[in-house]
Formats: C-alpha cells, sequence, structure tokens
C-alpha cells in the first residue's frame, strides 16, 4: 500500500510547509495532494514543488470542475506534468452546491452529464492526437450557441504533453457518482471509507468498472483520512466528532446528502437518521453526541501516534491503493511509511 500527504495548504508561508514536504520525500511518501475550495487554489503550490522536488509525485485533491473550462484544467495538467518531470496526477471534483453557486457563480446542475463531458475532453486534448471537437449536452467545442461569432474552428493544443495519458482521478461521493468513476477514472479519490464495509462502499464502483469492461485494478482507491493527534482515542473522537456531524447531518434544499447515503451503507443507518433530525432541529449539541464511536474508528485516525499505526495495519488487507493522510506531522508520517 502507498502512502500520500494531503496538505490542506491555507495560504501561510511556503517555509512553514516546504520542511514537510521535503521530509515525506525523503521517508518515501509517495504523493503529495494540494486541495482548493475557495481560497488558495490547487495548481500554484504544486508548480512550486515540482521545482523544489524530485521524486514524489504531485496530484490536486480536488481541482474544482465548475472552476475552469475542460481546455483550461488540460492546459494546466500538461503544463504541471512537464515542470514536475512526469509525477502530476489530475484529482478532480464537482466541489459543493454553496461553492459553485456562491463563489463562482455558476449553476450545480447535472453533475454526473457534467463530469462525463469534461473527462472526455480533458482527455481529448491532452492526448494531442487532432483538434479538440466536442458535440456534448452540456459542452460543445467549437462553440456554435448563442452570442458566437461562427468563425471558430476546432483546436489542437500547441503545447506537445510529456505524457498523452496523465492519469485522471475523481473525488466522487453517492453510488451514480462513483460508479461513473469506475466507468472512466483511473482513480478514486474517497473522503469516506471504512475496510469492514469494504463490499459494501466499492459496490457501485464495481458497478461501473464491469459496466466498461475493465478490471478492479484499472481504478486505484485512494482515501483521504482525516487525522485527530491527541493523548487518548476518547479525546481524538470528540475532536473530530463535530466535523462528522456536520457531514452526516448537513441539509440543503434538493440536494442530496451523499455522506448520510455512505454510513447508512456502512450499517449506521439509525444514527445517520438521528444526526439529521437534530440539526434540522438546530441542536448541533446532540448531533455531535450522536455521531457513533466506532463510525470514527472506523473513518479516521484518531489518539496518539500508537494508537493511528494499529488502526493503519487493518487498511493493508483492503483494496485500497494509496491511503492519504491528512495531517502534516512528520512523526506519524514516518511511522505510517514504515508499517505500510
Amino acid at each position: 500500500m502507498r502512502l500520500g500527504l494531503a496538505m490542506g495548504y491555507g495560504g501561510e508561508s511556503m517555509e512553514e510547509v516546504l520542511p514537510v514536504i521535503q521530509r515525506a520525500e525523503s521517508i518515501g511518501v509517495d504523493s503529495v495532494w494540494s486541495v482548493e475550495e475557495y481560497g488558495p487554489d490547487a495548481v500554484s503550490v504544486l508548480g512550486y514543488l515540482a521545482a523544489v522536488t524530485e521524486r514524489i509525485e504531485l496530484g490536486t485533491a480536488i481541482m474544482q470542475i465548475p472552476a475552469r473550462t475542460p481546455a483550461a484544467t488540460a492546459m494546466t495538467a500538461m503544463t504541471l506534468d512537464v515542470l514536475s518531470k512526469g509525477r502530476f496526477q489530475l484529482g478532480l471534483g464537482l466541489s459543493v452546491p454553496w461553492i459553485v453557486e456562491g463563489w463562482h457563480g455558476l449553476p450545480y446542475e447535472r453533475p454526473l452529464r457534467r463530469t462525463r463531458e469534461y473527462v472526455e475532453i480533458v482527455r481529448r486534448a491532452i492526448a494531442h492526437e487532432d483538434r479538440v471537437s466536442y458535440d456534448g449536452e452540456l459542452y460543445t467545442l467549437p462553440y456554435t450557441g448563442p452570442g458566437s461569432t461562427g468563425r471558430a474552428r476546432a483546436i489542437r493544443s500547441e503545447m506537445t504533453p510529456l505524457r498523452p495519458d496523465i492519469p485522471i482521478y475523481l473525488a466522487a461521493i453517492g453510488a451514480r457518482n462513483l460508479a461513473l468513476t469506475g466507468e472512466i477514472a483511473d482513480g478514486w479519490l474517497s473522503g469516506m471509507y471504512a475496510p469492514e464495509h469494504e463490499s459494501a462502499i466499492l459496490a457501485p464502483l464495481d458497478e461501473g468498472i464491469a459496466r466498461a469492461g475493465r478490471r478492479a485494478e484499472d481504478v486505484r482507491i485512494c482515501p483521504i483520512l482525516y487525522v485527530a493527534h491527541a493523548p487518548t482515542v476518547e479525546e481524538g473522537r470528540e475532536r473530530l466528532r463535530p466535523l462528522y456531524a456536520h457531514l452526516i447531518g448537513a441539509a440543503a434544499p434538493g440536494v442530496r446528502n451523499t455522506y448520510a447515503d455512505v454510513v447508512t451503507q456502512m450499517g449506521y443507518e439509525g444514527p445517520a437518521h438521528d444526526i439529521r433530525k437534530h440539526l434540522a432541529d438546530g441542536d448541533k449539541a446532540a448531533a455531535t453526541k450522536a455521531v457513533p464511536d466506532r463510525l470514527l474508528d472506523e473513518v479516521a485516525l484518531l489518539g496518539p501516534i500508537e494508537a493511528m499505526i494499529e488502526r493503519l495495519a487493518v487498511w493493508r488487507t483492503s483494496r485500497i491503493d494509496t491511503v492519504i493522510l491528512l495531517d502534516r506531522d512528520t512523526g506519524l508520517l514516518e511511522a505510517a511509511r514504515a508499517v505500510l
């Protein structure tokens, strides 16, 4: 099993970040992943890291699909792949409605269709085999709709890619989105995973893999784990309990909470119902208290490093390709590298 590091970069000085990345590379951590929401972007920091690292793979987890046209994403991916000498991995995701509509000013519509078309265009652009034309339901290249000049033509990138098939990972949650990932992606970036419930969690992914005539090993499974350092496991649970109450209980009109769906698949239907009801009633304390200890133990790393390493050993028997830790503790990274 491979080990990854998710930076959670928030715009701080790189002098604070770079020693962690350098140490991670020196001890054999396989990959480092940048994130973006509505602050620092996921791309710029990787351009910096490409120049100051040599071996470690560089991935986005994630670049937001609504934030960029497919062509812009393809251009960025090709550029980062050259700068890193073939170490770039393109992680994409839909983000969430309140960011897409509140920050990017775009409608959050037809997410599955958008993802499928977006990935197809990105792949064609990177492949550099021909001029890119596309006649989709959401994307048309060249554009011929309202306001067009009528003079556009299909274009092929001026840049010859270092690799014509940069790996594409999708951050997916929800059965239909996960099935699509199994059909079209090279990897899955998961935000809620537990080896104990692997067969239930992976059923939609495997359905998509089978539908596309692919093999299970064609899709790398890469969960991103929240980490809570604490003197005891119980204290670690208490630090993460509010976060998972929010993830499972969040509700918005017309938007399905797929985190609640996943924990229901895992056998926590009753707690998921209780958490959502408490939050709907405005009782955050009760919602937080309703998050089961066992769920936290299964999906996150909690407590002292010794307890976290003991838990990581369980993950080695799963189908996971890379476990990605959302943490910058080099001591934990060293211990995790030793056990994995």
